[in-house]
């Protein structure tokens, strides 16, 4: 248990963000297209592990499980302190202008689009709503199978505003550098407006910890297309996990020394990035 327990070898800089994290809460309602049982993950919980990794400031994503009930998500980013967080919301077409206004006022910064299966907006419906919340300052968080990305590229080409990728690609089965998916994101990268989030490499890693080198390699390669434009997330509480096996929260920070071994773009990724993206 203390070695679980034990804090990161890598040091965090002052004002590290921790760009994506979930809040799973009972007593809200789970929405029909959930494809698992969240875990109870509180507020009180992630604050432990801020005070283990050194984690200063926080971007609550809003959980597919909850559809476009983002309660959860507002209610988390009150307890965490509305100085040091901000949020990703879901809302489709019937979102009021007034509720977008509310929404942003309550500190939301950005829409997600899951286009994996559990999501609750269709590709039929994202162009529209890109448009609408773009107005109100916010981006587009994206998660797709990154072997998919040629396909949807022109028309996330056309996306508004700024577009941040997650999972580092979220490539379901890991894929060498040259792959067109992986070439896809790069030239994305390269359009000055787009960024991406090192996070989450236990979900599709075959090689496993602690450096997953299959996805470390897709890492790296992003890293030296865009390191201005790279951010980091820890994805807790890292819900449903392969094999329910869920990592260290300190070795996801860690991967972070092998990923980004240049201390000042490693500051840049853990800092000052996602405090441009994010308004921090």
């Amino acid at each position: 248990m203390s070695e679980q327990l034990s804090p990161p070898r890598l040091k965090a800089p002052a004002g590290m963000v921790d760009t994506a994290i979930h809040i799973y809460e009972e007593k809200y309602p789970i929405v029909p297209t959930a494809t698992f049982k969240p875990p109870v993950a509180s507020v009180e919980s992630y604050k432990k592990v801020c005070q283990r990794l050194g984690i200063a400031r926080t971007v609550v994503i809003q959980p597919t499980a909850y559809g476009t009930d983002n309660r959860c998500t507002l209610e988390a980013m009150d307890k965490i302190g509305r100085d040091r967080t901000r949020g990703v919301a879901v809302v489709d077409m019937s979102a009021s202008d007034a509720e977008l206004d509310r929404l942003t006022k309550a500190g939301i910064r950005g829409i997600r689009f899951f286009m994996m299966k559990g999501g609750v907006l269709s590709w039929d419906e994202v162009d529209d709503i890109a448009a609408r919340v773009t107005a109100f300052g916010w981006h587009i968080n994206l998660q797709l199978d990154g072997r998919t990305f040629p396909d949807y590229e022109e028309r996330v080409k056309r996306f508004p505003g700024t577009l941040v990728i997650d999972h580092t690609g979220k490539f379901l089965e890991p894929v060498p550098v040259d792959h067109p998916g992986v070439k896809a994101i790069q030239r994305m990268l390269e359009n000055g407006r787009t960024y991406l989030k090192l996070a989450g490499p236990y979900e599709t890693s075959k090689k496993g910890p602690p450096t997953y080198d299959d996805v470390g390699a897709l890492a790296k390669a992003f890293v030296k297309t865009a390191p201005d434009r790279m951010m980091w997330a820890s994805n807790w509480p890292m819900p449903n996990p392969p094999g329910g096996i869920k990592p260290d929260d300190a070795a996801m920070l860690d991967i972070m020394l092998d990923w980004v071994p240049d201390e000042k773009i490693r500051n840049k990724i853990l800092v000052d990035n996602p405090a441009r993206v994010y308004g921090f």
